[in-house]
């Protein structure tokens, strides 16, 4: 997806096998999602009630990933509050909702299938790999998991204190330093690219069956 994930291991510190494979394919991957989504597109027209479930969905997935984008100090600090007190992939779960929320619109089992395939393929490996180093670099971060689920998030935020070393007790994680949203590291992220590509693919949406119809390459 477009926009930044919550950390990238340094060269040195990346895995071998299928997780490098996968950092290499994302974003090839992406743009052949994004062409067989237009394709499909060309075939079905998207029905109007598929995108307004469409849009709350795509809706939340971008203002997820905004948000996390603004606390996240890829490499230099364990993130552990905001959305990040939540579930410790925000930016990878917003994505999740985003990807979701166009294949509503679409209501394409192909494009779906061939999403969460990638899913599966792709980001399971980049959050495993991710998380080992994270485990190396942050002492708390045993800690952390242990208060905050992978993915899917908690309906409390968890509380943690910087003010003693980890394992000294619950709720206690090395080097969290309380921090609130950063419109600052928003940009310096690009996050608004998320929010760019997504307004291109809703006009695709809306304006790419009949503009094929006008050139007369489908039936109106």
């Amino acid at each position: 997806m477009t926009g930044s994930e919550s950390y990238r291991p340094p060269r040195s510190a990346q895995s071998h096998g299928w997780e490098k494979v996968a950092r290499r394919i994302r974003v090839p991957l992406g743009f052949l999602v994004a062409a067989l989504y237009l394709f499909e597109l060309s075939r079905h027209a998207p029905r109007p009630h598929a995108l307004a479930w469409s849009l709350a969905l795509v809706a939340l997935g971008l203002w997820l990933r905004g948000y996390a984008s603004g606390y996240v100090k890829k490499n230099r600090e364990l993130t552990v509050t905001g959305p990040y007190a939540f579930t410790r992939n925000p930016l990878y779960l917003g994505s999740m909702l985003v990807a979701a929320g166009f294949a509503l619109a679409l209501m394409s089992w192909l494009v779906t299938a061939v999403l969460a395939c990638g899913f599966a393929l792709v980001y399971i490996p980049v959050i495993a790999a991710e998380e080992r180093f994270l485990r190396a670099q942050f002492p708390g971060f045993a800690a952390y998991c242990g208060a905050v689920p992978r993915l899917f998030p908690r309906l409390t935020p968890a509380r943690f204190s910087s003010e003693a070393p980890a394992g000294n007790g619950p709720g206690v994680v090395a080097g969290a330093k309380p921090s609130g949203f950063s419109l600052a590291l928003y940009l310096q992220h690009r996050e608004y690219n998320a929010a760019i590509g997504t307004v291109l693919l809703y006009l695709s949406l809306l304006l790419l069956r009949p503009a094929l119809a006008a050139l007369g390459l489908r039936a109106k």
